[in-house]
């Protein structure tokens, strides 16, 4: 059944979930504006994940586990392929719960190696590092990775 709904508000039962689907496998449904005009989707994969010692995923969408290739070194697995490896990669992480501790930590597209191996169909390889001119690669606590397509 194809078709199109117009409708100020969605809302599923109090004991329901509500599903929206587009019936296309692999891609999510997009937000359009009045005229048509795709101004969004919804994202692909997130995780947040404990990046030191054992890491440890906390809780996550569309990631099946995370692999630790060294220090600050991290490779997030999709649960689904995304369609291609042109995505957007959002990041953002901490060292620990005390205030010496928390100082700002940056976590981006890991350098190792070219692109095409860091942002593959099936996951993304990402650095976690102290967010100053001579940090290096760490460890951190707290790591959440975001995908967009």
């Amino acid at each position: 059944m194809a078709g199109t709904i117009v409708a100020d508000q969605l809302e599923a039962a109090s004991t329901s979930t509500l599903v929206i689907k587009n019936g296309v496998a692999n891609t999510p449904p997009t937000i359009q504006d009045s005229a048509g005009t795709q101004i969004g989707t919804f994202c692909r994969a997130w995780v947040n994940f404990n990046g030191t010692g054992t890491v440890a995923i906390r809780a996550s969408f569309n990631v099946s586990s995370i692999t630790d290739n060294g220090t600050g070194d991290y490779t997030v697995n999709f649960t689904t392929a995304m369609a291609d490896a042109n995505y957007s990669v959002a990041g953002a992480g901490r060292l620990g719960d005390s205030a010496t501790s928390g100082a700002m930590r940056v976590v981006s597209i890991n350098s190792v190696g070219n692109l095409s191996s860091a942002m593959t169909v099936s996951s993304i390889r990402i650095a976690t590092q102290y967010a100053n001119a001579v940090g290096g690669a760490e460890d951190i606590q707290v790591v959440c990775v975001s995908v967009f397509r």
